[in-house]
């Protein structure tokens, strides 16, 4: 067994949107899923990519990806990593692909002298903070992540 992570390539994004689909099942946000194969692709691939993708293969078959983009900390005073998504097909976790995708996002921080990796995930998703405490990442418990879409977004940049 041959496990490798590569960047994904434009003929990859019918494969990373199962995997994208894949993970709203398992989040259980289904429902939330408004991201079509054309729009990630026209965001991973077109002429100004702000958004990266990485795959994990097995013996050259896909099994799981990262999704990510370049933050910065004004306190570190150096860009980073957002793990936007960590996905691997449920028939193989527990083989190192998630592992070995997040060690190509840490060698990617190190050989650009990027401050930090960071990620969420949900607090019931038990199986992955075990694995993501097995690798010595710290929760950030004090932090509360807030977000504003829709109706709420709209208003406020309108003023209103």
């Amino acid at each position: 067994m041959s496990l490798t992570v590569r960047p994904a390539r434009p003929e990859d994004a019918a494969q990373i949107f199962t995997f994208v689909q894949g993970l709203a099942d398992y989040e259980r946000l289904s429902h939330e899923v408004e991201a079509t194969e054309v729009s990630l692709a026209g965001h991973l691939f077109g002429p100004n990519p702000r958004l990266f993708c990485d795959l994990a293969e097995i013996d050259g078959q896909a099994v799981g990806l990262a999704i990510w983009y370049y933050s910065y900390s004004t306190f570190q005073g150096a860009h980073g990593i957002w793990l936007e998504d960590l996905f691997v097909d449920p028939e193989v976790r527990g083989g190192g692909a998630g592992k070995a995708l997040l060690r190509a996002l840490a060698q990617r921080c190190e050989a650009e002298g990027l401050g930090r990796l960071e990620w969420s995930v949900l607090d019931w998703n038990a199986p992955s903070i075990a694995f993501y405490d097995s690798l010595g990442a710290s929760a950030m418990g004090e932090w509360i992540r807030r977000r504003l879409t829709g109706e709420p977004l709209q208003r406020l940049a309108r003023g209103d």
